[in-house]
This record gives C-alpha cells, structure tokens and sequence, in this order.
C-alpha cells in the first residue's frame, strides 16, 4: 500500500462502523464467463525454456525459484514474462497504480494481447478510482478481460465520495482481495508482497517500498493458476464493463491530463524550462512524472530468462479461498471459507525435504487462512525464527504461537515498519500495544529506519537511486524463514486484517539455499539499517543501526512529537483487528 492507500483503507473501516447511509446497488445477474488457465504449457516457449534450465541443472526437483529482492529483477521479470508469454497472462493484485513504471508494463500487456495472448486481470476494487481507474481502461482491449473483486457501487470520481457510498455495507468494505499473481503461459509466475506502481519499483519521488517477490517455474504455476481462477470465476467478481462506461474513464482521463498540464506548466515556469514530454502516443497516466521517473521506467530491462539462477526445490502453495470475503447481498455463497494448501509433486515425494514439506503442508491443512496456517508451522520450529512483517499486529493467537516457540528455545526475530517508516501511522498502534509483552517473552524486535540511503545500503539495491529526489524506505516485504530450511514468501502480513480479514496467497520452499540468501539480506538490513527495541528497566530504548553513528533513542526515532501525541490520543478508539 502507498501511504494515502494505506491510511484510507484503514481509517474508511473505522469510518464505516460509525457512520451509517444508503447503500448504492450493485449490478444484479451478471454475466460472468469462466475460463481457465491454460490447460497446459506444454508447445509454449515458456515451457521449453524451463526444461531446458532444469535438465542442465540435473535438478531433481520439478519446480524452480528465484528471489526478486530489489527492483530491477523484480520489475524485470514481469517484463519478461509479458514478452515471453504466448499463450496466456493471468495478472492478480490488490492495487495497481497508474503512473509511469505501470504505464510501461501496460504497453507491453496491449502488445501482447496484440499478438493473441489471452489477458486476464483480476484486481481488487478499492483503489481503483481517480487517476488509478484509468488502468481500467484494459477492459476494453481486444484479448483483455478485467474483472473487479469486491467492488464498491458508486462512481470512481472520488475515493471517499464512493466509500461513503457503501457505508451500508461496512463489514465487506474492509475485506479486500490482497493476493498478488503475475502468471504466464501456466508455468512461470511471480509472486510476493509488490503491488504494481512506481513505489513497488523504486520509481516514486516521496517513498519507496522494500519487498521480495519470488519467481517460480514449473509445476508449483499450475497450482497458482488453480487459485487464481477460483477468484476470477467467483461471484464476487465483476468484469468492469458492468460497473463502469468508457465515457466515466474518458472523462477520469480529461481530467487528470489537465491536472498534469496545469502541474507541469506550473513546474515549468519555476525553473523556466519546457514542461516534460511523454513518449510518443503514451497517455500520461501517472502525476504529471519526472523525466526521471520516466527515463528508469522506461529504461528496464527484461530479466534474461536464459541466465537466470534458478533454485529447484520441493514447494507448496497456501491460499485463502475467495469465500473467506462474504458474497454481495442477495446472492448466496458458492463455498466457505477454508485454506487451500497444494502438495510437493509425485517425482519430489521420494525426497528427505520434499516428505519434510509434505508433512509441513498437512499441519498447515487443518487451518482456516493462509496466516493460522503459518501459525500452525510456527509450532513446528525447532531453533529459529525470521520474521518481516511490515504491518506487525499479533493477535492471541499469535502471541501464543510466539510464546510456545520460545518455550521451546526457538529464537524469533521480528523486522516490522517504525513509526517513521509505516506508511499506515495507525497500523504503529495496533503493534506499539504488543511490543513490551512481546519483549518479555523474548522476541526480538527490529524496527525499520526510514532514511533512504542507509537501508538502501543495508538491504542493497531497494529503493531510489537518489536520482528521484529525497525519498524515504517504508518495508512491505512478508517472508518468514523457519530453522534456516523453509523459506516462505507471500502477500500476508502478520496481523489480525490478515488473518481474519483478507485474503491471501503464499509460497512455501524447502531449502537451505534460498533460506540462507534471503536471512543473510535479512539479517544485514536489521543489523545497519534498523532499530532494534529493547527493554531497560521497565522502559524502551531504541538501538542504534550498526554503523550508523546515530544515538539510542528513548522515544520513537525519527517521529514527529506531534504524530507520537496524535496516535497516542486517538490509537485506543482503534481496535485491533481492523488496523
């Protein structure tokens, strides 16, 4: 989430349960296709050149991963899978943002679509208003279907206007899809914490996300591919057409364009220069974008595919099922809420780490979500645990999963946002309510620092270059490494809207070598870029990053007095489960 996404969604929930009006009506009877994935990969490109890398690594095991930790790889591989793909592109997210490192990635969803590849896009519905509704636009492409999950009714003018619009409904407004899927031809795919938009690629001026993405090939896609299309065939699912005319977005569009002339001619007389110009017959469909910005989004490469490192290891999927959010009103339920949890395939089962990871997924089976699936791995730590969560708010369920490991002597590290970093303030309070108890039982406590070039330093090549201007770190990766052998990576944080509310997607990987690369980036940004949280005699201290040459704080670092006051006055009104 962007910082104004984040605190909206938030600070609308809390909204909703104390306002109440009229419910505007979502479309009734609704044509709604199904379609499927590619039923197979095999004739595709794709295909072929995953064999070709697992039969020159002699891997043993079917499916392949590589980590996307800074932004070129991960901006990258969704170039490559755009231009690789023949067959089929399935796209999943929470948000997608339109501005400029989206704009590219959408010229090359047209030109594909162009070429005859199948497009299909499902997005989540809350942030697609204003400028950002102009990516709906695709829905109106030849081979590009779009559909809408868990809309809200009302025009796409104004966020809070449409919000309040939904009022009646509050209950489902704050249940959102957040599952992120980038699939192509059914057997390469990526997956993880990113969201489409300039801050997820270190293209935005004012603040950049840290996160991982992982990229799989093979068989484990196919299992990805499955969930997706329980949420696109879904009754919660809307294609865009039934919710929205082309007329609404050419007028969106009308105004943004004369909102980024008005912006530009303003910038331009500042520094008496011509305003920026856009590339040939591209809309300008970001905040009126610096050259800059424009020039690195522009400028990314496809990740080389042929080079790429693949790791193959025995993994499975965790996913929420669609039925987790309730259907609209009036039309009943097609399945329950449950966790969908896929197996290790037949030729890993003779494996020491794929029956390891089999047994892992069938003490996940038994849980409802994605994070009490987690959980219930978390009983399964021997020695040690790595955390980042960058919305950290543990219910009991987890202060007791937390407790119970450290009964068993498992050390657990925990690296979430600072006040400074979070770019949802009052997410801080759900966890600063936690932290002390957490302390006592012995987690540790990391706390990320917001300053630009100290993290990207500490996490490598994270955020802006500096070239962007001054720009602050705000961590959105979700990784846990469990005992040093099992990697997870997905879109869940560990908080009550998580488990309780979203829906969600993960990977789990069995493997020492993928563990270890992603502790070691870990264990580097903790150590020099963040603040770890003590307890001195009842009170917090805030230690300093390791080279850094800043002091211990007493208080939160880098946060303002007034913020500090501001959540500290208005935190307790906000429960839990709803930050």
């Amino acid at each position: 989430m962007s910082s104004i996404y984040a605190l909206f969604g938030r600070s609308i929930a809390l909204l909703a349960l104390v306002l109440q009006g009229a419910c505007a009506q979502l479309p009734q009877h609704v044509d709604r296709p199904v379609s499927t994935a590619l039923s197979s990969p095999n004739g595709t490109a794709l295909e072929a050149l995953v064999q070709q890398r697992r039969k020159a690594d002699a891997a043993r095991f079917e499916s392949g991963f590589l980590l996307l930790a800074g932004p070129p790889a991960a901006y990258g591989s969704r170039l490559a899978l755009i231009e690789g793909a023949q067959k089929t592109l399935d796209l999943q997210y929470y948000a997608i943002h339109a501005d400029a490192s989206t704009g590219r990635l959408v010229r090359g969803i047209r030109a594909a679509a162009g070429r005859g590849v199948r497009v299909r896009i499902l997005l989540d519905d809350l942030h697609s208003t204003g400028r950002d509704a102009l990516v709906l636009g695709l829905a109106f492409v030849p081979n590009i279907e779009m559909r809408l999950f868990n809309p809200l009714a009302g025009a796409r003018g104004s966020s809070f206007a449409r919000a309040l619009n939904s009022i009646g409904d509050a209950s489902r407004i704050q249940q959102r899809m957040h599952n992120k899927l980038f699939l192509a031809d059914n057997v390469l795919g990526v997956t993880g914490g990113r969201n489409l938009g300039d801050a997820y690629f270190g293209n935005a001026l004012k603040g950049n996300f840290i996160d991982l993405d992982i990229l799989a090939a093979g068989p484990i896609v196919q299992d990805l591919s499955r969930s997706f299309d329980s949420y696109w065939n879904n009754e919660r699912a809307y294609p865009v057409q039934s919710l929205v005319k082309r007329s609404e977005l050419e007028a969106i569009r009308e105004r943004a364009q004369q909102a980024d002339r008005e912006l530009a001619d303003e910038s331009a007389r500042a520094q008496n220069s011509p305003p920026p110009a856009t590339p040939a017959g591209e809309p300008t469909l970001g905040a009126a974008p610096t050259p800059a910005q424009l020039a690195r989004a522009w400028d990314e490469k496809p990740l080389d595919l042929q080079t790429a490192r693949f790791v193959w290891a025995p993994a499975v999927m965790l996913a929420d099922q669609p039925g987790k959010i309730p259907a609209d009103k009036g039309v009943e339920k097609t399945r329950a809420p449950g966790l969908v949890v896929s197996q290790p395939g037949d030729s890993a089962r003779s494996s020491r780490r794929a029956a390891s990871l089999e047994a892992s997924s069938d003490v996940a089976a038994g849980s409802d979500t994605v994070v009490e699936g987690l959980l219930q791995l978390i009983g399964q730590a021997r020695s040690d645990l790595l955390i980042i969560s960058p919305y950290f708010v543990p219910g009991p369920d987890m202060k007791q999963a937390f407790a119970a490991a450290r009964s068993r002597g498992v050390r657990i590290r925990v690296l979430t946002n600072s006040l400074s970093s979070n770019d949802a303030p009052v997410a801080h309070v759900g966890y600063s309510r936690h932290r002390e108890d957490l302390l006592k039982i012995g987690v540790e406590l990391y706390e990320l620092r917001s300053e630009q070039a100290s993290v990207s330093n500490a996490f490598g090549s994270s955020g802006s270059d500096g070239s962007l201007g001054e720009s602050r770190s705000m961590l959105h990766s979700k990784v846990l490494v469990m005992d040093g052998q099992l990697l997870v990576v997905g879109s869940m944080n560990l908080d009550l809207r998580s488990q309780l509310q979203n829906t969600e997607i993960a990977l789990l990987v069995r493997s020492a070598e993928l563990s270890r690369a992603a502790s070691a980036q870990i264990e580097r940004g903790m150590r020099e870029g963040s603040w770890r949280v003590e307890l001195n005699g009842g009170s917090l201290v805030w230690r300093a990053p390791e080279g850094s040459g800043l002091k211990d704080m007493s208080t939160e670092p880098d946060a303002s007095l007034t913020l500090r006051l501001l959540l500290r006055l208005f935190g307790p009104l906000a429960p839990d489960q709803l930050l």
